[in-house]
């Protein structure tokens, strides 16, 4: 199977422009967060995010095929001794625009090393939130599947007479589990939470995430020959992890220093969703 990568120097807000709508199954990007990152990409206040990404997410949401799934990875900062809120004021924001907010992921940074503040502790953790066009969206969760552990080795031996029914939680949420469900299974299903150690080698980047991070949605998310998308490209971790995976992918990136940093570690063959020729010939001749 031949693989596309396509890299695209610009503005994502004006770039996206140029793609075909209901073309892409995955997007998976990590924007600047805030004021973060002001050396590199300038930064925006916490005020005006929603503002500034409003546009943006309009676009993915043309872009995006019914079927597909959008993975944001965001985080809060501290603004005055308090966490901001425009991480919630963007999901809001979102839904208003059209937006599923699906489900939310959470990424434990493993390695994370301790930090203190005067009121706080340092964080562990980023948010991957799951945004849908609909309800019916190409899910493959057998593929996220996990071993089952070693913890069933003695859980399961001796099972008692409730733990081969539906037991209900005791506090009426209504909740329930039947233990023996796990018994002969070598794997189950993961949870929503994503231990993984950030990547330690920046790459010359500002802020690069693990690979890890892509490759366990582009495998939950996508089949070999779908289409990724990444707006915010930056060192191109998700293309590189898309070429592995063997799925097409799209690398928006508005800085020319990383766009010709990537043009060395993937390789773009194709261009074929764009709007028309023009287009086409602009980008191939950079």
């Amino acid at each position: 199977m031949k693989v596309r990568t396509d890299l695209i120097l610009g503005d994502c807000r004006e770039r996206l422009k140029e793609l075909r709508g209901n073309s892409v199954d995955l997007i998976f990007t990590s924007p600047p967060y805030c004021d973060s990152r002001k050396k590199t990409y300038g930064g925006i206040h916490p005020d005006k995010y929603v503002e500034w990404f409003l546009p943006i997410s309009e676009e993915l949401l043309r872009v995006l095929k019914p079927t597909g799934t959008f993975i944001l990875n965001i985080k809060e900062r501290v603004v005055g001794g308090e966490r901001h809120t425009y991480v919630i004021e963007l999901i809001l924001a979102m839904r208003k625009q059209g937006w599923l907010w699906t489900e939310e992921f959470i990424w434990h940074k493993k390695n994370c090393y301790p930090g203190k503040w005067p009121n706080r502790f340092r964080d562990a953790w980023e948010r991957l939130l799951q945004f849908n066009k609909h309800r019916n969206f190409n899910m493959y969760q057998e593929e996220a599947m996990v071993p089952v552990g070693n913890w069933a080795n003695t859980r399961l031996k001796n099972l008692s007479q409730t733990d081969k029914i539906r037991d209900n939680a005791k506090n009426g949420s209504g909740f329930g589990k039947n233990v023996s469900h796990w018994i002969n299974r070598d794997k189950v299903y993961p949870t929503n939470v994503i231990h993984l150690a950030t990547e330690c080698n920046n790459k010359e980047h500002s802020a690069v995430f693990p690979e890890g991070i892509p490759e366990w949605f582009i495998n939950l998310f996508t089949k070999e020959g779908d289409m990724v998308l990444d707006p915010f490209a930056g060192s191109g971790t998700t293309l590189v992890v898309s070429q592995k995976m063997r799925r097409n992918s799209i690398g928006i990136e508005i800085l020319s220093e990383y766009y010709e940093m990537m043009k060395n570690i993937v390789k773009p063959v194709d261009y074929y969703l764009f709007e028309n020729e023009k287009t086409y010939e602009a980008i191939e001749s950079k």
